[in-house]
């Protein structure tokens, strides 16, 4: 198997400036019928899907309901497109092929990262919200867009019992996972200070970096993920969890990069 060699890499995103206060405690897990599409607006549970959809490889996912829209809980870890067709392992240089990237740790809980043709399969562009784009996930979902994105963040900004220290903005812990993290005591609202407070939202974001020229940067540190919305010909926006902040950032990478992928029930 083809790992992408461990490289730190430092790159610019942006970043909003954080405004630390105390962390909120964590919220119970309440597992819910999965037929059930009611619309959840009680913040003070994760409603948590358990095995709400299976790829074509067999691995299973749990899911969250959260506000309106339903999202896997771990990131996506297929190595073939919903109509069977392989995506090959590669490095991240290049931006027309499909690739899929091998952690150096467990695809299980991290997933794969993929360049964004392999996330795309083929599709334009999209902002919508859904945006259409089954991409590389499975039958029965999508690839979010940049909209679904801020629909989810909105959503959550919203909601008192997600946000840190009463700053609509500083909700990151209540999207990162309660582990993985490095650690950062300096920021109080920052992820990975007391990650034991982390996700209250059942989102369980972990920090899987990712691959950019041939090299793997930020794992353990940062969470990355795709949506199907260009920025320009070569670059597209994404969702950037920090470490050190307790904001969620609107990022954007090269489609040659090897980003996370999550993707939302149709």
């Amino acid at each position: 198997m083809l790992l992408c060699a461990v490289t730190l890499f430092f790159v610019a995103c942006n970043k909003e400036d954080n405004n630390p206060s105390p962390a909120n405690p964590v919220n119970p897990v309440n597992p819910v019928d999965p037929s059930d599409t009611t619309q959840t607006d009680d913040p003070t549970t994760a409603d948590v899907i358990h095995n709400a959809v299976t790829d074509i490889d067999g691995n299973s996912y749990d899911a969250v309901r959260i506000g309106n829209q339903v999202w896997m809980a771990t990131n996506l870890r297929a190595t073939r497109f919903a109509n069977g067709e392989a995506i090959p392992e590669g490095q991240p240089t290049t931006s027309t092929e499909p690739y899929r990237f091998s952690l150096s740790t467990d695809e299980a809980e991290y997933g794969y990262l993929y360049n964004w043709a392999a996330v795309m399969h083929g599709a334009e562009s999209s902002n919508a919200n859904p945006s259409g784009v089954q991409g590389v996930c499975p039958d029965g979902w999508h690839v979010p867009s940049d909209e679904e994105w801020t629909e989810l963040t909105d959503y959550v900004k919203s909601h008192s019992e997600y946000v840190c220290s009463g700053t609509a903005r500083n909700i990151a812990k209540a999207l990162a996972g309660d582990h993985g993290w490095q650690i950062n005591n300096d920021e109080e609202c920052a992820v990975g200070n007391n990650q034991s407070s982390n996700n209250s939202t059942g989102f369980s974001a972990l920090p899987a970096g990712f691959c950019n020229g041939g090299g793997y940067g930020y794992f353990g540190v940062n969470a990355y993920f795709w949506s199907t919305t260009e920025l320009s010909n070569t670059n597209v926006y994404t969702r950037t969890l920090y470490y050190d902040s307790a904001l969620v950032g609107s990022t954007n990478y090269p489609k040659a990069t090897g980003v996370s992928v999550r993707c939302v029930k149709d």
